[in-house]
């Protein structure tokens, strides 16, 4: 049984934010070492790191989980790796790590993430002189369509209309502002001393980062006021209000077999019980919620009638809203602490921190099982499922 001891997560900045100066390789090795400061495992026990990140270039660039983990003074015998599909990528990221324990190629794997798009804007990997990811032989097959195309498309086929998106897109906000008031999210959230520079860029002092700073006071009234973000398309219903924020943001889960946590003393607080990565239609891009889902009931012989707890990321508010018509879930199960609406998405970063907050929140009510799923571009859906232990 693979288990996970420990899922931390820093707080979310928002675009040109707390953390828009802080390299994404600092902020995730902040993130990796809370790990053994929270566990006092010795880091050099651990067998692998896998690292998600979408915009490779730059400080995220040549295999930043490996230099994230050098950076934070770690052990450079551990090995590290970066992978990618997209938004889901520190999901893939656990699903690989758990592979590798239950597969028993390791007995100790580090799962993580990391995006700061205020310093690596969303589209950098994309090098128009290299040549288009999208075209040659791709385009015979299918059409090379958006995320803000595939996700009016999808309100289109499930008949979704504005005023349901800007409703979920306020229930979010209030989620969220309702969770941070709270405290809900205080023991996840790993504190984070940034730099302060004065306008010059001179560095004047630090401060510390421990609350995530994207939500914004909002109503239907207010998001009713919004321009669409395809303006030119009829009809276009999603706006900025009812898209996730862009972000800054890292996250890591520690798991192991179960033997070896209780060798070490350890207490396992959460077994994985499945993980999954779905193919879906690529123009529409934003509809892996839905195979990876159903492939995760099937295969663990569940209904969603056993799941306590859904984290979804809310790319847009049509992928969840969608999601929710094909399942018949209940949302009041749905992202009770908001989600990236409210909480923003760093990108690669993002997968980990579903996975923390669920956790979290599984131990805050006592409730058993949480899916934890995921739309990326290309048409991909990741899962996972965890089951609460003790």
């Amino acid at each position: 049984m693979v288990v996970i001891v420990e899922a931390v997560r820093s707080a979310v900045g928002k675009r040109r934010g707390t953390l828009s100066g802080y390299r994404a390789p600092e902020l995730l090795g902040d993130v990796l070492a809370a790990l053994f400061d929270r566990t006092g495992l010795d880091p050099a026990l651990v067998g692998q790191v896998v690292g998600g990140c979408v915009g490779q270039v730059g400080q995220q660039g040549g295999n930043v989980a490996r230099n994230a983990w050098l950076g934070a003074g770690l052990p450079l015998e551990v090995p590290a790796s970066t992978v990618t599909v997209q938004c889901g990528s520190s999901q893939q990221a656990t699903t690989l790590a758990h592979a590798l324990v239950a597969g028993g190629l390791v007995d100790i794997a580090v799962a993580c993430g990391v995006e700061s798009m205020s310093q690596v804007p969303m589209g950098s990997s994309s090098i128009t002189e290299l040549g288009d990811s999208r075209g040659g032989r791709y385009v015979e097959h299918w059409e090379a369509t958006t995320q803000f195309e595939a996700a009016e498309r999808i309100a289109e086929r499930w008949d979704i209309d504005r005023t349901a998106l800007d409703a979920f897109a306020t229930q979010s906000q209030q989620r969220a502002a309702h969770a941070i008031a709270g405290g809900r999210f205080r023991d996840q959230i790993v504190s984070i001393t940034v730099p302060v520079t004065d306008e010059h860029g001179v560095k004047t002092g630090t401060k510390t980062f421990d609350t995530d700073e994207c939500p914004r006071p909002t109503s239907l009234e207010v998001l009713g006021t919004l321009k669409p973000n395809l303006p030119g398309r009829t009809p276009a219903r999603h706006t900025a209000g009812t898209s996730s924020q862009i972000a800054d943001g890292a996250s890591a889960v520690l798991m192991m077999t179960e033997e070896r946590a209780a060798e070490l003393g350890l207490r396992p607080r959460a077994r994985i019980v499945d993980s999954v990565l779905a193919g879906s239609d690529p123009e529409l891009m934003l509809t892996g919620p839905i195979p990876a889902t159903r492939r995760l009931l099937e295969r663990t012989r569940l209904t969603l009638a056993d799941i306590d707890l859904v984290e979804i990321n809310e790319a847009f508010a049509s992928v969840v809203l969608a999601w929710q018509r094909e399942t018949g879930v209940d949302p009041a199960r749905v992202n009770p602490n908001g989600g990236a609406i409210a909480l923003g998405h760093p990108l690669g970063g993002t997968g980990g921190i579903l996975l923390t907050k669920a956790l979290h929140e599984l131990e805050r009510t006592g409730a058993r099982r949480a899916l934890i799923t995921m739309c990326c571009g290309g048409g991909l859906g990741t899962g996972t499922l965890i089951e609460r232990l003790g």
